[in-house]
């Protein structure tokens, strides 16, 4: 198949791109690098340095002909989005509609998009989520990640782009950016691999889903034969407090730090945790890889990169 990625030289993109082409696929990559790394990038891509929203994208469809777009770029920062909606309504709803358009106009046959499991249903009422929850996202990125939703849904209905969509838990592993507020594992780890102190948000008893990225990429690569597409929730089913994350790393790095707290931050769910369950009987699809063994490969990985 011919695959356009964007976001392909980002956390989660890159590791899609890699599977994609380990398994004979033609991919070309979209990425403004304003987040992505030009070293994450597979080199049997082809890669074009090229925001969503730009005008120019509409040149790369008329040149390819895709048979699928798996969708990546994103503002994914939720704190960030909080702070500035406006830009994360460019990027991930502007952008996003941007890029369905010249689906529509190249004639593309299927379309994979990486919503949120973790922002997109709000303080739950159910535990685990499934994806007929309702959905009240607190956040402008959640807000946004579910407008998407349903513009796929025009997109489908009105011009008959049949789409996946992937609701993922929280993803960590390697290639996680420890810079910045996003990817509490990835900051956890940075710190404690150069002896700082961590700092966790509120008092730590707040609950994440976390998923490896190994497993997230499998869902991403079972998508691409699942011609029915749907809602697909991409998580564990498991609870974890951000103390026990905390306590499972420092022990894992092997060094003696004390918990540390800071502030709550604005536009967070207390408790998020999605059920996989439709995920597994519709594509086979279930996590493989669990927190301790996640946690040593992400560590492994920092230690490598010197952190």
């Amino acid at each position: 198949m011919r695959i356009l990625v964007t976001g392909g030289a980002g956390f989660i993109g890159s590791h899609v791109v890699d599977a994609y082409i380990n398994a004979g696929h033609e991919v070309t990559v979209v990425d403004d690098l304003s987040t992505g790394k030009p070293e994450n990038i597979n080199p049997k891509a082809r890669f074009l340095k090229l925001d969503i929203g730009a005008g120019e994208l509409r040149d790369l469809f008329k040149d390819e002909e895709f048979d699928a777009v798996n969708h990546h770029a994103a503002q994914m920062d939720v704190r960030k989005s909080v702070v500035d909606p406006i830009l994360d309504a460019r990027i991930n709803i502007i952008g996003t509609l941007n890029l369905l358009e010249n689906c529509v106009r190249g004639r593309v046959k299927g379309f994979i998009f990486a919503s949120t499991g973790g922002a997109i249903y709000g303080e739950q009422k159910e535990f685990p989520a499934k994806e007929s929850h309702p959905t009240n996202p607190l956040s402008p990125y959640g807000i946004a990640k579910l407008a998407c939703e349903h513009y796929l849904s025009f997109y489908k209905n009105t011009h008959g782009l049949n789409s996946t969509i992937l609701r993922y838990a929280n993803v960590y592993g390697p290639r996680q950016d420890p810079h910045g507020e996003a990817g509490v594992v990835a900051i956890f780890t940075r710190k404690l691999l150069k002896g700082e102190q961590p700092l966790i948000n509120g008092d730590g008893m707040q609950t994440r889903d976390f998923v490896y990225v190994g497993d997230v990429v499998r869902a991403n690569c079972l998508a691409l034969s699942h011609n029915d597409g749907g809602v697909f929730n991409i998580g564990t089913g498991r609870e974890v407090h951000i103390k026990k994350l905390f306590k499972e790393l420092v022990n894992i790095v092997g060094v003696n730090v004390g918990e540390g707290y800071g502030p709550p931050k604005s536009g967070e769910q207390k408790r998020s945790v999605i059920d996989f369950e439709k995920a597994k009987k519709e594509f086979g699809w279930s996590p493989q890889v669990f927190l301790e063994a996640g946690l040593r490969h992400t560590v492994d990985y920092f230690k490598e990169a010197g952190s």
